[in-house]
């Protein structure tokens, strides 16, 4: 089946569902991981009565913020059994990443959350789930929220 496991990571709460999704599946299909978090520019906006921001700071936060993220995934799988190696790289192209890092570790799966936007927040915000799936052969296993609508019958 599937022998190596992109799982990308962003710290979120969903994007830690995905973690524990991705950990169980690799442990049953005897897979390792490789996680990924993906550190994106700060976004400088020009505005009236400017705040200063040291963007030199700022990066090296996001850094160590990513780092943590990957840490914490490989603490996770160790903890099960799986073989975990990390990545982090620095992009405002995020998509890009995550294809790039499944070509260059030959992954044969990327497993990964979908913060389930619709509507205008779809549309301004972008899906880099979307723009994975567009941009590459290597399947992609996605997980969903769920929302109180979809929950199934009988569940909390």
């Amino acid at each position: 089946m599937y022998k190596k496991i992109l799982v990308p990571t962003d710290g979120s709460e969903l994007s830690d569902q995905a973690v524990a999704a991705a950990i169980g599946f690799a442990r049953a299909s005897g897979a390792s991981i490789v996680a990924l978090s993906v550190v994106e520019p700060y976004p400088l906006v020009a505005a009236e009565g400017a705040m200063v921001i040291d963007v030199g700071v700022e990066m090296t936060q996001r850094r160590q913020v990513a780092l943590e993220n990957v840490s914490k995934v490989a603490q996770s799988a160790k903890a099960a059994g799986v073989v975990c190696s990390v990545a982090t790289a620095y992009s405002a192209l995020p998509h890009e990443e995550i294809i790039n890092a499944a070509t260059a570790n030959a992954c044969d799966l990327i497993f990964m959350a979908s913060h389930g936007r619709h509507g205008l927040s779809r549309l301004f915000a972008g899906s880099v789930t979307q723009k994975v799936l567009a941009g590459t052969t290597i399947p992609v296993l996605v997980l969903r929220p769920q929302s109180a609508g979809h929950r199934a019958a009988g569940a909390p």
